[in-house]
């Protein structure tokens, strides 16, 4: 009787102690309850067409943007405490590895799920249950080489979906679509290159036709993308680098939803400073990482360090579902 009198007393001092840290500041708003009051949603990226709306997806949005910020200021500090980029290697420290400095910190706002097959090959997706009710969503997935689990998934979320893939080391799809008629029927494949400029047709080398993404776009009659996957080892840092300059350029928005792309920070010339700088080129062209995923393939190998990511980002550019309200 005691021992039952003991165990109902802690069980009640718990519920007690448990309603007043429920009562604290942190947790004392719902979701729909945040106080937003303090808030600026309006956005002024590199183009007007860039302004986030307002509502209450817009309200998230600008605390997300306001957190992230705060982030990029830690970063910063955390980068001055170890010297300075020129100080910084690519291959990480004793306690740190390069992509502790470009954390995704910024929320989707929607639902993120993992597409594709698990190990290399998946990728993570914002809003995939958005896009996948669109009339005609466009997906575009630059790098194929042997594995098409990402496309052949995205292919059958999305039932109206069209995937356009580029690879100039291939000759097809592989096996996930060239094996189902039905997913093949809305793949479009070209043994082609990008990047960040053209150098095709007459004169140029037969086997590695190099497209940029404007022109492809322009071939396939497209004006947005809503997906955008890119895993070309190593020439990401190039071929992004060209969007981006290109659009920021001209005042425009980048022209995609969101963007999947492995990071490979194994060569020898990808410096720190370099990946830096390109990273912030990338969020000054208004996107977000939301999502990560160290690539450890190569973790079993001798000497391996973890040099290999998948990022992905929404862009707070353009006018499209993941950042209007409805």
């Amino acid at each position: 009787m005691q021992a039952a009198q003991r165990l109902m007393g802690v069980t009640i001092v718990s519920l007690m102690l448990l309603v007043a840290f429920m009562g604290h500041e942190r947790y004392a708003y719902s979701p729909d309850e945040y106080p937003l009051t303090t808030v600026n949603a309006t956005y002024d990226l590199h183009s007007s067409t860039a302004a986030a709306p307002v509502g209450d997806l817009a309200n998230r949005i600008a605390l997300s943007e306001a957190r992230y910020k705060s982030g990029l200021k830690d970063r910063a500090k955390f980068i001055t405490s170890l010297g300075g980029p020129s100080k910084i290697s690519s291959s990480g420290g004793n306690y740190w590895t390069v992509w502790d400095f470009f954390l995704p910190s910024f929320d989707c706002q929607h639902y993120v799920e993992r597409i594709g097959r698990m190990g290399d090959g998946g990728k993570w997706v914002c809003g995939m249950d958005i896009i996948a009710k669109k009339a005609n969503p466009v997906v575009y997935s630059f790098g194929v080489a042997e594995d098409s689990s990402f496309e052949a998934a995205m292919l059958e979320r999305a039932p109206r979906a069209q995937v356009y893939g580029y690879d100039y080391s291939v000759n097809s799809w592989g096996g996930e679509i060239e094996k189902n008629p039905k997913l093949k029927a809305r793949a479009h494949f070209h043994k082609w290159a990008v990047g960040d400029t053209d150098a095709h047709g007459p004169g140029t080398d037969p086997d590695f036709q190099v497209y940029t993404l404007d022109t492809l776009m322009k071939l396939n009659g497209h004006e947005w993308i809503d997906v955008l996957k890119i895993d070309v080892e190593g020439a990401e840092f190039k071929v992004l680098r060209g969007f981006c300059n290109y659009y920021m350029e001209r005042g425009m928005p980048l022209p995609f939803g969101q963007l999947q792309v492995e990071i490979h920070a194994y060569d020898t010339n990808v410096s720190f400073t370099m990946l830096l700088e390109w990273f912030e080129l990338l969020e000054k062209a208004g996107l977000r990482p939301f999502h990560y995923e160290p690539n450890l393939v190569y973790a079993n190998r001798p000497r391996s360090r973890a040099s290999l990511a998948e990022y992905s980002f929404i862009n707070l550019g353009g006018r499209h579902e993941l950042v209007l309200d409805a």
